[in-house]
């Protein structure tokens, strides 16, 4: 999530550090953290320069374990994406998630416990996979796809959609003077969704409100910039849908939702 926040001001993330805590260092554990970290490195082509570990028994019991960590980015003055060429007429384009990413928790494992299923079950959304597994999965990273329409010059403001989902990250990119409306037949509702609504009994506004919905980043490109920025968008190995147009007005408007995602609720 790191370097996805970093690469919608228009940087390139350059490195990560890490911080990992624990009550007694498990060297197995700690080295499959590090392993996960260097591969998210990878994907975003950063460094993992250093970290800190920290053996806090009175803190810490059992096999737990505090995770956190940073990137720096860079991006020239001049180039900073920030949304003010942002017009009436661009369209909005959504990139897919590959699950919750890293928002939503607290409620989806609230929705785990109130249904009554344990981690290894098989996952209800997708009897492939257990639930753990399902809701383990890594958060997309888009960072080498989108970097060169950025610098190609045909991105005007990304929305990374994590806490606060589709109706609170898009206005933090948009100019004032203008909204969006998204029409929610333009992409799939990916099943973890449909799951989480039905179980939550989430309206449509609430789930839009706290989910991605299967779409991880909003780019908001010129009308005549759509289908050469899908085009490379896909040539990059991402699922990109036309989901919406800038309008008059300010916030997000979801157009279809009770209709799309009805199935949410059945």
């Amino acid at each position: 999530m790191c370097v996805n926040d970093l690469v919608v001001q228009g940087a390139e993330p350059l490195f990560f550090l890490d911080y990992y805590a624990t009550g007694k260092l498990n060297v197995t554990d700690a080295a499959s953290v590090v392993a996960g970290i260097a591969e998210g490195c990878r994907i975003a082509g950063c460094a993992l320069i250093g970290g800190e570990t920290a053996e806090m028994p009175g803190l810490y019991s059992n096999d737990d374990y505090d995770l956190a960590g940073f990137s720096v980015g860079a991006v020239e003055r001049g180039q900073v994406l920030n949304g003010r060429s942002i017009r009436s007429g661009d369209v909005v384009l959504g990139m897919a998630s590959s699950g919750p990413h890293s928002n939503g928790y607290s409620l989806i494992r609230k929705l785990v416990t109130k249904a009554k299923l344990n981690w290894g079950d098989a996952a209800p959304w997708d009897t492939t996979q257990s639930v753990a597994a399902s809701l383990l999965t890594p958060t997309r990273i888009y960072v080498k796809a989108v970097l060169p329409e950025i610098r190609a010059g045909r991105i005007k403001g990304l929305a990374h959609i994590t806490g606060g989902g589709l109706i609170e990250n898009i206005p933090r990119v948009l100019p004032d003077g203008v909204g969006v409306k998204l029409d929610a037949t333009s992409w799939p509702l990916p099943s973890v969704f449909r799951w989480l609504a039905r179980a939550g009994e989430l309206a449509e506004a609430e789930l839009a409100r706290t989910f991605n919905c299967g779409i991880g980043m909003v780019a908001i490109v010129a009308a005549g910039d759509v289908d050469t920025t899908i085009a490379a968008l896909t040539e990059a190995g991402e699922i990109v849908h036309r989901i919406g147009d800038v309008v008059a007005g300010s916030g997000v408007t979801i157009e279809h939702a009770e209709s799309a995602w009805a199935a949410s609720n059945a």
